[in-house]
């Protein structure tokens, strides 16, 4: 996939027998949203969005997510620079809670290590000072487990509380002739990134220059922080946004949490140079790349076409498509469902 919006690229997994899938280099993700379903049927589930969980405390609700950074830990300990991988933490979590129309305010970490490492616990800790300076969150606490019989190496995650009034919570449900904002991303974030260090490590190694920018290393490159769009959060609540999509795990596929419609993308931002690399190396399909990556968009919103000009004047979003009756993504002349 080239850097241009309008480019459908040409390195599909049937051009070369090599061609990787995510689910071929160890993450299926329909085989993980089952096992998801299964583990909410066999307890039930209380009250919840696409995107977090609620719970009603009166005029509001409070509201619960929780995730991680993944495999791009393993870059962040190839290349021995920890200090960026706190931000997605938060990022991961904060930015689901703004899909469900929710404000984060408080969160908590969990650390699992194999052995006590300060260096690594500090460059850690500078991260998620960052990305809660960012996010104007409050840290409630966290918890460092040393467990040496249990993981090899180190596993990041966390919890975001968020609030929000009852008439705050986003529809999910985008109407037929409603626009959709594309919000930039900034490169993989933290999804997708088992095939991507799979492809990428074909032929190169993370501390090569990326051929594509050669300010960098292949590794500075895949750990470029997960964006925090929090800031959409007073646009999205002005302009009566009817529902949000955060492209993560997925990838394009993420649209179709806002209901089922058809979601026309004619202008689709471009994408980053790494999605080209990676597509390149991997000899990825174009549809595997868009079923797995934000493909440089890591926000979408949908709302009604009076509105839609005056969000992108406020925000770093452009109108990217519309949505018609139906039940796909169509974009870059793939049609997903």
């Amino acid at each position: 996939m080239t850097n241009e919006a309008d480019d459908t690229g040409s390195n599909g997994a049937a051009d070369d027998e090599r061609g990787l899938t995510y689910a071929e280099t160890g993450v299926d993700i329909d085989a993980s949203e089952d096992a998801t379903a299964a583990l909410l049927e066999a307890f039930g589930s209380g009250m919840k969005t696409e995107y977090a969980g609620l719970l009603d405390i009166g005029d509001r609700y409070l509201a619960l997510a929780t995730d991680g950074v993944g495999t791009k830990l393993l870059v962040a300990e190839a290349i021995q620079d920890f200090s960026t991988i706190g931000i997605d933490c938060i990022a991961m979590n904060v930015n689901d809670l703004v899909a469900a129309g929710v404000e984060p305010v408080a969160f908590v970490d969990y650390l699992a290590i194999d052995e006590p490492d300060d260096d690594l616990t500090a460059q850690i800790g500078q991260g998620l000072a960052a990305g809660l300076e960012e996010a104007n969150l409050t840290l409630l606490g966290g918890e460092t487990a040393v467990m040496p019989d249990v993981i090899t190496g180190f596993d990041l995650a966390g919890t975001c509380a968020g609030l929000a009034l009852k008439d705050e919570i986003l529809d999910e449900e985008a109407a037929v002739g409603d626009v959709l904002v594309g919000v930039p991303s900034n490169g993989i974030h933290s999804n997708g990134l088992t095939l991507a260090r799979e492809a990428v490590t074909r032929e190169y190694d993370y501390a090569d220059t990326f051929p594509l920018d050669p300010e960098v290393s292949i590794g500075e490159e895949l750990l470029r922080p997960t964006r925090l769009y929090t800031y959409l959060l007073d646009p999205i609540r002005r302009h009566e946004v009817r529902a949000a999509a955060h492209i993560t795990g997925g990838g394009w596929t993420n649209l179709l949490r806002m209901g089922d419609r058809k979601y026309v993308i004619d202008n689709p931002l471009p994408a980053q140079p790494i999605f080209e690399f990676v597509q390149e190396q991997g000899s990825v399909s174009d549809e595997e790349m868009h079923r797995t990556f934000n493909m440089g968009t890591g926000f979408v919103v949908a709302l009604a076409e009076d509105d839609a000009n005056a969000f992108v004047e406020e925000t770093d979003g452009e109108i990217i498509g519309h949505v018609e009756a139906g039940n796909s993504v169509e974009i870059r002349g793939l049609s997903l469902e």
